[in-house]
């Protein structure tokens, strides 16, 4: 399945895995939409919604930067509009927007509580209710939210359980997505890495350089999401997927071209 002329609505996808993502479809002929916040820089974070879609369009995609918060619904709305007018649809949506808090339930605050369930929870589940009208019309239509396997197990769950619920959230999102949209043959499915990723996420709130050096960079998801997406959205529907797994499906199995540090021991990641 080519990408040429694809749209591909993507949240977050100012900077880290949604970039990555963003440049992989990009470099395939792929319509990219980057809807993020940034449209200034934050030195810590680096990147924004401009310098995205010129990065994307340096490696020969094309792109639509739009500010959107997806926490407030009217600007969702505005953002899928203006995807739709510039492009004339959306055949992929990757859910990619995140908050992260790792802390325990008594040491968290209901700003950040309510942070992640409005960016994780409500803005995925709301983005997709917008995008759900032009994927059913869409070119092999995809749906990939950036969320791990539901494994009920206590240790997931304890010491980050409000982080652990949104998360879980978004996969229980996709799964009950691909049942409603089978009939229209719109797929829907998580991705997650087997490691930690060299984001600002990572180096900001988790471990600094320490855990960036035991990471792998983000084209590792870019490049599984590449081979889930091109995929029959009327077969391929329904998975939570572990990046190594895809990968290896595809019979690439030496990964350390995505090693920030190559021979460096990696970092499993937090729900794995």
């Amino acid at each position: 399945m080519s990408f040429k002329n694809k749209t591909v609505f993507i949240t977050g996808a100012s900077r880290g895995i949604g970039k990555a993502i963003a440049l992989r479809l990009g470099a395939e002929g792929a319509n990219i939409v980057v809807a993020a916040k940034s449209t200034v820089e934050n030195p810590k974070l680096g990147g924004t919604i401009f310098s995205a879609a010129k990065e994307i369009e340096d490696v020969g995609g094309k792109a639509l930067a739009v500010q959107c918060d997806i926490r407030f619904e009217d600007q969702i709305k505005n953002a899928v509009e203006k995807a739709v007018n510039a492009f004339g649809g959306i055949d992929i949506l990757v859910n990619n927007a995140s908050a992260i808090s790792l802390t325990p339930v008594e040491k968290t605050e209901s700003k950040a509580f309510g942070l992640m369930h409005d960016i994780n929870v409500k803005g995925t589940f709301f983005v997709s209710k917008e995008c759900i009208p032009y994927l059913k019309k869409g070119s092999n239509p995809h749906i990939l939210n950036l969320s791990p396997p539901i494994n009920p197990d206590i240790k997931w769950l304890a010491n980050h359980v409000a982080y652990t619920m949104s998360k879980y959230n978004m996969t229980m999102i996709a799964l009950g997505l691909s049942g409603e949209l089978k009939k229209y043959k719109v797929a829907a499915n998580a991705l997650w890495p087997r490691t930690t990723i060299a984001t600002a996420a990572v180096r900001n709130l988790l471990g600094g350089e320490a855990l960036i050096n035991m990471s792998r960079t983000p084209g590792i998801l870019a490049d599984a999401a590449f081979y889930i997406l091109q995929k029959p959205s009327s077969e391929c529907t329904g998975n939570a997927f572990i990046d190594e797994d895809v990968l290896s499906k595809e019979g690439i199995t030496d990964l350390e071209k995505y090693a920030v540090t190559p021979g460096a021991k990696l970092y499993a990641d937090l729900f794995l």
